[in-house]
């Protein structure tokens, strides 16, 4: 069925709607410029309620897996290709791409021009859309528009209940507090022998010590850090208490505990091929991100917070430091998923502090 993206200025693209007349949606439109991944993509709860274009020509050509799953479910609000492969070839594929947009109920527009569309995106920034059917009435169409975008989506992703995953003997505990954590951080501090209790975002500092942890990580998640105030309280309760570490979202909630400040990027960061600069050691890694607000630098002044990595695509911060606390977090994955793992050392660093924290 032929389909059309409507920005909110206007501009239209067209192409094929995958799912029939019903598959209609509404959301930021964003892209990422990665070459594999698509399946993390679309799982990945950082994405929540975003019509996400990959600008990558080709979609699909290693199907599907439920070992790439980064959630539970699907959080996007649509996706938006070239071509759409129907016909996968991989030897650990369980089903197609269309089949995981089917079961996951997952808007899809192809056969779209999204180095045209991403070109207007990098141009104009980043700004609301809807996907619609050719047919759909403009008084359809003005009703969806004229809805907000959703706010404080955390609460959409994040965790109802607490759980706990065990590891090895003499592991560190570690509370995550989930702000739409992905399964691969998991897997990552679970490798390095932590026991990992995953709270839900609105836990108060209070209880959080309580599980009595070894250390705090602050994870991944969609939108706006501003959007969640009650959780900056906490943790700016809990920055003297123990080592805390943070990514993405949790980077930035964490800048904000500090005293720091951040603003919305023009079309965000996300992709699994973003050079990040060391600032103490001087070498550039190849980073995934996904992010559409940063720290602003100016507000560190004054702030007993260094900073520790830049983007070297546009300058702007990718990683910060406390100057005499185990506190830091960093704007991009070094989890990679997907992505590259130039950096999975990040996480033995924060590993290091909670063992020097635990013995001194």
């Amino acid at each position: 069925m032929k389909g059309k993206l409507i920005l909110q200025d206007g501009t239209t693209f067209r192409g094929q709607l995958f799912g029939g007349s019903n598959a209609t949606t509404e959301g930021e439109v964003v892209f990422n410029t990665g070459m594999t991944g698509y399946q993390e993509i679309l799982t990945d709860p950082s994405y929540c309620r975003q019509i996400v274009t990959l600008t990558y020509p080709l979609v699909g050509n290693y199907g599907t897996a439920k070992q790439f799953n980064q959630s539970r479910k699907s959080f996007v609000g649509g996706l938006i290709v070239g071509e759409l492969c129907e016909k996968p070839s991989s030897s650990s594929m369980q089903r197609t791409l269309p089949e995981f947009l089917t079961a996951e109920k997952i808007p899809c527009l192809y056969d779209v021009d999204t180095r045209a569309l991403t070109k207007k995106i990098r141009s104009a920034g980043t700004m609301k859309g809807v996907i619609v059917s050719e047919y759909t009435s403009q008084n359809t169409i003005d009703e969806m528009m004229a809805l907000p975008i959703r706010k404080n989506v955390v609460e959409m992703v994040s965790t109802p209940v607490s759980y706990s995953l065990d590891a090895g003997k003499d592991a560190l505990n570690v509370v995550a507090m989930d702000f739409g954590i992905k399964r691969n951080i998991i897997d990552a501090l679970r490798k390095l022998n932590c026991r990992v209790t995953v709270v839900p975002a609105g836990s108060p500092a209070e209880a959080i010590l309580a599980l009595n942890p070894d250390g705090i990580f602050l994870s991944n998640g969609p939108g706006d850090p501003k959007d969640v105030p009650n959780v900056i309280r906490e943790v700016q309760k809990l920055l003297d208490k123990k080592p805390l570490f943070g990514i993405c979202l949790g980077h930035q909630i964490l800048s904000l505990a500090m005293g720091a400040d951040t603003f919305k990027l023009k079309f965000g960061h996300r992709g699994c091929n973003q050079p990040v600069k060391n600032l103490k050691t001087g070498k550039v890694a190849i980073t995934a991100q996904n992010h559409g607000y940063a720290v602003e630098e100016n507000s560190l002044k004054g702030l007993p917070v260094e900073v520790t990595h830049i983007s070297l695509n546009d300058g702007t911060i990718e990683g910060v430091r406390h100057t005499s606390l185990p506190v830091a977090g960093v704007q991009y994955h070094p989890e990679a998923a997907p992505g590259p793992n130039d950096s999975v050392r990040l996480f033995d660093e924060f590993i290091d502090n909670m063992r020097a924290a635990k013995e001194g």
